[in-house]
């Protein structure tokens, strides 16, 4: 079986942040990821992972209002300052955590006849954002959002991520490949795989439709769970889905 992460903003919603850590090391995992950690210190959550004993593997840089249904920081040519802001938190935070991974999300444009200027204002914020981050030996990874929960997100489709990755060429950017919203888009995930492992950094999954725990969709968990595991990816795959029911309950697919 793969490696796999617990993505604690999702998971264990049930107690706080700080209380969700046990929960994880209890549950079974020696590794978590949050999507946004800078509700607590980097010192307080170093805490909690070396009394759980558990590895961060990833985290975001920050994105603003994006979650709020605004257009995010890393795409928007007006918000740069507060990107590089962002940019100088999440670097704070990686001294401490020393995450492999760091996720960069492109944000929304509701103005498609900027779209084109939103695009080369994200691509020069990922190129700053390796330069940052590779000293410290930390992959860069940034995603696609399916049409239908974030319609006007700037990057929908694994070949808009391929064509970014071919124009920027950069040794230590990768994608974020999330079988949800892949599934989401009609792409099919095992020819993605097979074709292009070497560009993925991080993998996170949950079923579709309604993103919720494997079983709760249509997607075969057991098929692509092997076809990971036959392939040259060696890095953690993250159980990032909203339970339909209390989380120890929605987690025998792990057992």
């Amino acid at each position: 079986m793969p490696k796999f992460t617990a993505n604690i903003s999702l998971l264990f919603t049930e107690v706080d942040l700080i209380d969700r850590f046990a929960m994880a090391k209890k549950a079974g995992f020696n590794a978590v990821e949050i999507q946004f950690p800078y509700s607590l210190s980097a010192e307080k959550i170093k805490m909690l992972l070396d009394e759980n004993q558990l590895s961060l593997v990833l985290f975001n840089i920050d994105a603003g209002d994006l979650l709020l249904g605004g257009e995010g920081l890393a795409a928007v040519p007006e918000k740069q300052a507060q990107f590089h802001e962002a940019v100088a938190q999440a670097f704070s935070y990686a001294q401490i955590l020393k995450p492999e991974v760091i996720n960069l999300l492109p944000g929304c444009c509701y103005d498609s006849a900027r779209k084109s200027e939103y695009l080369a204002t994200f691509k020069e914020n990922l190129v700053f954002a390796v330069e940052v981050f590779t000293p410290l030996g930390i992959k860069i990874v940034f995603e696609a959002i399916n049409i239908y929960d974030m319609p006007s997100f700037i990057i929908n489709t694994s070949e808009d991520v391929l064509k970014i990755l071919a124009e920027l060429s950069l040794d230590n950017l990768y994608a974020q490949y999330d079988i949800y919203h892949r599934v989401s888009m009609g792409e099919c995930v095992a020819d993605f795989i097979h074709e292009h492992v070497d560009k993925i950094g991080h993998i996170q999954f949950a079923d579709c439709p309604g993103r919720h725990e494997p079983g709760t969709g249509l997607i075969d968990f057991k098929k692509i769970f092997s076809i990971i595991d036959a392939s040259a990816y060696s890095g953690w795959v993250g159980a990032e889905y909203k339970p339909m029911r209390d989380t120890y309950k929605s987690l025998n697919w792990l057992k």
